[in-house]
């Protein structure tokens, strides 16, 4: 991956692994822009807009994007639990069409659970898991959500299930097959900031 071209930085992350958090703030350090699946509904459920939509709002200088991404404050586990969407072939074909106009004319992080496949042959991709061992999960679901640490190994595992499901339904492949990623990042010992700093090394390690 070269960043001095148009580049796209894909995300998978476990629940309570932190890697909503990293992808911020790797988009923070790279200056570009960095959208979830929070930032999909949000945008198709809150504001009700079609792709083009989308498109002719992001290019007007109205401050809009701005103030909708400011309103975008929720934790991962917060959104993940009041997630209702039913997952069809209408909603992975959806969530497709909005990251496809959010990436098509700049460079930007992108975590979600299909971003990987999604974007699989653009010619400037780096595709990143990261994951952590379920005692570090739970600790961290726990208290985000202020709650014990057995509730949240049962959002854990719903949540787990949920998107490998739909990962097998929609892609034909595992969001926990590592040939699907280039870099694969365990959080068990190590912090945000330095899982951020380990992707720029490789990103510079690349020639980039």
């Amino acid at each position: 991956m070269n960043i001095n071209n148009k580049y796209i930085i894909t995300i998978n992350r476990e629940l309570g692994s932190g890697g909503r958090t990293v992808g911020r703030k790797l988009a923070e350090k790279l200056g570009v822009e960095y959208f979830d699946k929070a930032v999909i509904n949000a945008l198709q459920e809150r504001y009700n807009l079609s792709v083009e939509q989308i498109e002719q709002l992001k290019g007007q200088e109205t401050g809009w994007w701005a103030e909708f991404k400011r309103k975008m404050t929720f934790s991962e586990s917060e959104y993940e639990l009041n997630q209702t969407n039913i997952e069809t072939e209408d909603v992975f074909r959806a969530e497709t069409q909005v990251l496809k106009a959010l990436a098509k004319d700049q460079s930007c992080v992108i975590a979600g659970r299909t971003a990987c496949y999604i974007f699989r042959e653009h010619p400037n991709h780096l595709s990143i898991f990261i994951q952590a061992s379920m005692p570090c999960r739970m600790a961290r679901v726990a208290k985000e959500q202020n709650m014990s640490k057995e509730e949240a190994r049962m959002v854990i595992e719903k949540v787990d299930k949920m998107r490998e499901n739909y990962v097998q339904e929609f892609t034909g492949t595992s969001r926990y097959d590592t040939r699907n990623y280039q870099l694969v990042i365990n959080m068990d010992e190590i912090n945000e900031d330095a899982a951020v700093d380990l992707i720029l090394a490789y990103i510079h390690s690349m020639g980039a």
